[in-house]
């Protein structure tokens, strides 16, 4: 195993320590574990907490910040973060409108989640939560029950973060958060796996002509391998399913390809110009386009696809400010 690293117990305390000192005008380290919260904290309005294991940067971190995340909390890679940890975010970040948890859809976020969610409302902090299962390739894995939530949680990130600034609700804000949930489906594939540090080696294998279809976040294996095809034909398999699932036929949507952290853009690009031509000859309208890496998995080799069905709420919020270390509008 090849890491630019110090040591595989430091990884993510190390990172979220770097990622602190790199960006101090947006997030602030917590003294409690890998927890990063907005440095100037917000008043007055819902305040959003998101997570999950690390290995998916920028996700969750570098959405904190104005428009977006209020506090993001990192477990081990791949692994949940701990109810204390999620607790201490939530406590950090609350006001008086609420704290709505944005929570993908493994069995061990939702469980930590829900925990912390249960010690905040002792504390008397409204919190809400939605689960976010965009991922159509699987309904149920090694980590979850039902689907997996994948790339379109940052979609949800940046609707429902652009929601709390205009002092909505927490149940507004919770409603339009599921509002993007519910209209927004991922799918992905691999040429290459990644390895976790405290693993040592890759989570899977795969030959040189093949390919891993419906990958999920976490480097475990997908739905079924294959051999390898050229691009158009990858696009035209993953777009195949995510249409079946959902009826975008005359809608306007929001794309984003999703780099899994070792994908270089110049295929993404590749990926997106068919992605664009056959969503032009279904008659569907592009509305904004997203390339590049959103939500990884380490060093995996590969891509995800997500669309997301809009309607005018969701076009203003989308378009609407966002400054965060890794995503800005």
């Amino acid at each position: 195993m090849k890491k630019i690293i110090n040591s595989v117990e430091q990884v993510e305390n190390e990172m979220v320590l770097g990622m602190a000192k790199a960006y101090p005008q947006y997030v602030r380290k917590l003294d409690c574990g890998n927890v990063v919260v907005r440095a100037n904290k917000k008043e007055g309005k819902v305040a959003l907490i998101s997570g999950g294991g690390s290995g998916h940067e920028p996700a969750h971190g570098g959405y904190v910040g104005e428009g977006m995340l209020d506090a993001a909390v990192s477990g081990a890679v791949f692994t949940s973060p701990t109810p204390d940890q999620i607790y201490e975010g939530i406590k950090a970040v609350a006001t008086d409108k609420g704290v709505l948890m944005i929570i993908k859809n493994y069995t061990g976020d939702v469980m930590n989640f829900e925990m912390a969610g249960e010690m905040a409302q002792m504390e008397d902090i409204s919190v809400a939560q939605v689960v976010v299962n965009d991922d159509v390739a699987v309904k149920d894995s090694l980590y979850t029950v039902g689907r997996r939530g994948v790339a379109g949680t940052v979609f949800v990130h940046k609707i429902a973060g652009a929601k709390a600034e205009t002092g909505a609700s927490l149940e507004e804000v919770q409603a339009t958060a599921q509002k993007v949930i519910d209209n927004v489906r991922t799918m992905g594939m691999a040429i290459r796996p990644c390895t976790v540090p405290a693993a040592g080696q890759p989570g899977f294998e795969l030959n040189d002509d093949e390919m891993e279809v419906g990958i999920g976040i976490h480097g475990e294996p997908g739905t079924h391998r294959e051999p390898l095809k050229k691009a158009d034909e990858i696009v035209d398999l993953l777009l195949d399913k995510i249409l079946a699932d959902l009826d975008y036929s005359g809608k306007e949507v929001a794309v984003m390809i999703n780099g899994s952290g070792a994908t270089p853009l110049m295929e993404l690009f590749i990926v997106n110009n068919r992605v664009a031509d056959v969503l032009a000859e279904k008659g569907m309208k592009v509305y904004k386009t997203l390339v590049g890496e959103y939500m990884t998995s380490i060093e995996m080799e590969g891509f995800s696809i997500s669309l997301l069905r809009l309607d005018d709420e969701l076009k203003e919020l989308l378009d609407a400010k966002a400054d965060t270390p890794a995503f800005k509008a």
